[in-house]
């Protein structure tokens, strides 16, 4: 075979056609489900249908799926599970994979680790239905599968991003001494807490979209609270954020999928009092945020050339405070409160997975003048913040992937107490070195 043969051979597979494909599929769980990781009262109706959906990008090497779940979150195990089957599915390898939740609390969670520590102790099925965790996974792998033949050409991906008003503030509400002293959570009444400013977020609200010549095919948006407001009720549902979601995708006829930002210390308590007319308020207002980013989005010529795909390994360093013996033992006292119990069972899993020396995955995706990172856990607001100015502001970002790490906050947090550093954290203070040091490795 000539020279000149070999490059023509070579020529179709460097021109590779850039595709996205998008999937969606159903995982409300049946009534009387633990919703929150039993953490509120079971699922006693259906008030929205709850989605797993998400992208995957074709013609750029193996395919890249980004998945968000509308769930609590995906633990352990679990988010292994989901990787690995969604590879599987797209024809790709879990690293090129990243599954994330939007962490409605009227939404199941799913970690299959601590609800197996659950079982052998004699609590089956409290943090989770196991049979329905499983089929819907399976659904969504065939949701992928179905979505990769009806993949659409990718000639232009369009960004932009716009401020939204008066739905997310900081939880954690710091006194002369430099403690939290009030904590703002999802709904307050709290005179202090409401009257209070904003405090530290990001209001910007980002969007990434795909096109095929002059039409739409697919938005992602991107936007750091915790999607709260009416809750705690037994009523099945994705919340303002996913009324917003739904919104938007009806005006454009367009799929949309949205993922959460780093709002472990963010939440919309400084506008919501819990009463649930808010839920449709606060979704008004999200809605607008995503006409907003839409309309100011700026439209690029990409190809599969234009396609990064980068990923990295971290080792999360463990609190002193998660005692694997002394979890045990709590998890196995039959005498012990069953809340007690299981989340003990939770911190063991998480505990164990590090004490195993498992990494988690950090990812960062570039689409020409398109870029995003997708992280783990409940991220403090703080490691968004500094991974955007990075990218003078213009980088969307993804947390609440794998949520075994639970609450990850800044080393000043863990200091400061408050719910969120001084109850449940399962990461050291260290964890900030860590992190910070990766993303910037990450966006290199």
């Amino acid at each position: 075979m000539t020279r000149a043969a070999v490059l023509f051979l070579a020529a179709p597979l460097l021109a590779a056609e850039l595709k996205v494909a998008t999937f969606q599929a159903d995982v409300t769980p049946p009534l009387g489900t633990p919703l929150c990781f039993a953490l509120v009262k079971p699922g006693v109706e259906v008030v929205d249908p709850l989605t797993a959906r998400g992208v995957v990008l074709m013609g750029a090497g193996q395919p890249i799926v980004l998945a968000a779940v509308d769930w609590l979150g995906i633990s352990n195990e679990s988010h292994d599970a989901w990787r690995r089957g969604l590879a599987k599915a797209a024809g790709t390898t879990p690293d090129r994979v990243t599954v994330h939740v939007l962490h409605q609390h009227d939404a199941p969670g799913h970690d299959d680790t601590a609800s197996r520590l659950a079982r052998e102790h004699g609590m089956p099925n409290s943090l989770q239905d196991d049979a329905f965790m499983a089929a819907a996974l399976k659904r969504t792998a065939a949701a992928v599968r179905k979505a990769r033949r009806q993949a659409s050409p990718v000639t232009h991906v369009g960004v932009g991003g716009s401020r939204v008003e008066q739905v997310a503030s900081n939880r954690r509400i710091l006194g002369p001494d430099g403690k939290v002293k009030v904590t703002r959570m999802s709904s307050s009444r709290i005179p202090e807490a409401v009257s209070a400013p904003e405090g530290t977020i990001d209001p910007e609200l980002r969007i990434v979209s795909f096109w095929n010549g002059s039409k739409p095919v697919a938005a992602i948006t991107y936007y750091a609270t915790h999607p709260q407001s009416h809750y705690g009720k037994g009523g099945i549902g994705w919340e303002f954020v996913g009324m917003a979601r739904a919104a938007r995708e009806k005006a454009l006829g367009v799929p949309h999928v949205h993922f959460n930002g780093a709002s472990g210390n963010v939440a919309a308590g400084k506008y919501n009092d819990g009463a649930p007319e808010n839920r449709a308020r606060l979704a008004s207002r999200i809605e607008a945020g995503m006409k907003g980013a839409w309309d100011s989005m700026e439209k690029s010529a990409v190809t599969a050339a234009d396609v990064q795909w980068k990923t990295l390994p971290v080792t999360l360093p463990l609190r002193d405070t998660v005692d694997a013996k002394k979890l045990l033992a709590v998890v196995s006292d039959p005498v012990a409160k069953q809340a007690d119990r299981l989340r003990s069972a939770r911190d063991l899993a998480w505990a164990r997975r590090m004490e195993s020396g498992h990494e988690i995955q950090l990812s960062r995706l570039r689409i020409g003048p398109a870029e995003s990172i997708y992280l783990p856990g409940e991220l403090f607001i703080e490691y968004q913040i500094a991974a955007r100015k990075i990218r003078d502001g213009k980088l969307a970002v993804a947390a609440y992937g794998d949520l075994g790490p639970g609450y990850i906050g800044t080393r000043i947090a863990y200091g400061q107490g408050g719910y969120e550093t001084s109850v449940v954290s399962r990461t050291a203070p260290e964890v900030e070195d860590v992190l910070l040091s990766a993303i910037r490795r990450l966006l290199e």
